[in-house]
């Protein structure tokens, strides 16, 4: 459905509604399925998985690295500026590791090793748990003292965990894995989703005037908002791919992801329920 010629107007609650609950039960699916394959709903990074992590500059090609490293378990290869490579190994045992690092040393005296051990990951893990659930405690807190009514701030809490789950299904999808750097990111979008979603709720339950007049102002407003929000992630995502920084490209497409579902959450989930909300109570 495209949204330049979508009118929020013309369709019934319940047809705005169905197909992101669908779309929410296939991510929900997703994860389940994650979970189950590698103990956590996003695919680990290094970062909470544990491993070994190594900068070095070569102007060997990847295919070269990937044979000079045959006998460790390379995870993947990364390439950035000045013949920049990021590569990832997956845990090894104490023998294994000190091969690799004499390896390193011979060959490429300037690399950088860092290495996450299998303990601490699972406690970065914890904390990134600790950092959403306070994030959704906190974000549901500021949403029923707004409203103090408990159809419009669940539908606000509603969207912003769609926008979690779908935007971490994408992630499973394209094969983008969860690091400190994308969990941040997924952190960003409570935000835009509460924005976007606070939005739409004020313009209607607080302002006077018919419903179909106050949905397609506060419609035409969020998204001229959320677009501009696009346009910029999209430059730092091409100057992040233009320049070979992973992170930040990672990041600028988890965000993508996240603000492109956050618009369906919004002017079809959220838009349908404060819809059906309003007629329910006769217009008021």
């Amino acid at each position: 459905m495209g949204f330049i010629n979508y009118d929020v107007n013309r369709y019934s609650p319940k047809q705005m509604v169905i197909i992101p609950m669908v779309i929410l039960i296939l991510a929900l699916a997703s994860l389940g399925y994650t979970m189950a394959m590698t103990g956590m709903p996003v695919k680990p990074g290094i970062d909470f998985s544990g491993g070994t992590a190594v900068t070095l500059f070569s102007t060997s090609s990847v295919e070269e690295l990937r044979s000079t490293f045959a006998e460790y378990p390379l995870i993947s290869i990364g390439e950035s500026i000045n013949n920049g490579k990021y590569l990832k190994f997956g845990q090894m045992d104490d023998a294994t590791l000190q091969s690799l690092a004499t390896l390193i040393a011979d060959q490429y005296p300037d690399a950088k090793i860092d290495q996450i051990g299998a303990s601490f990951g699972e406690t970065l893990q914890e904390q990134a748990l600790i950092a959403l659930v306070f994030s959704f405690i906190g974000m549901m807190i500021v949403v029923f003292v707004a409203f103090r009514t408990i159809v419009p701030a669940g539908a606000v809490v509603l969207s912003a965990f769609a926008d979690i789950v779908m935007t971490a299904a994408c992630m499973n999808l394209v094969g983008i894995e969860l690091s400190l750097a994308t969990t941040a990111a997924l952190l960003m979008l409570i935000g835009y989703s509460v924005d976007s979603d606070i939005l739409l709720t004020m313009r209607v339950l607080k302002r006077q005037g018919k419903l179909e007049e106050k949905l397609s102002g506060a419609f035409r407003t969020g998204i001229i908002m959320t677009t501009t929000t696009i346009a910029a992630i999209a430059a730092m995502g091409i100057v992040a791919f233009i320049g070979q920084i992973t992170v930040i490209w990672e990041i600028s497409v988890v965000l993508l992801f996240g603000l492109f579902i956050d618009m369906l959450n919004t002017w079809l989930t959220n838009a349908g329920i404060i819809k059906w909300y309003v007629r329910s109570r006769g217009g008021r």
